[in-house]
């Protein structure tokens, strides 16, 4: 016996410009706190893995909102279309 499949919840709603600016904070949080320890030479590059982590995080910040708006701006022209498109009487 099957049962009727229920239908897939709504996507979740998430803060990924929050998620993306806590990153960056953490990414600047460390860079300060190796600044302020005194690194050998040897592991300095320490420093440009936490200039490389903030610098992603900031374009993250900036990008993130950019493809959301994209991607609902595409889902709202998948609707329309769908919208327009008659209805098929065999199904």
């Amino acid at each position: 016996m099957t049962r009727a499949r229920r239908p897939d919840p709504p996507p979740m709603r998430t803060h990924d410009v929050r998620i993306a600016a806590a990153g960056t904070a953490g990414w600047t949080v460390a860079l300060v706190v190796l600044l302020i320890v005194d690194l050998p030479p040897s592991d300095r590059w320490w420093l440009w893995t936490c200039v490389a982590g903030i610098a992603i995080g900031v374009f993250g910040i900036w990008y993130i909102p950019r493809l959301q708006a994209s991607r609902a701006r595409q889902a709202e022209a998948r609707a329309a279309r769908r919208a327009q498109r008659p209805e098929d009487p065999a199904r």
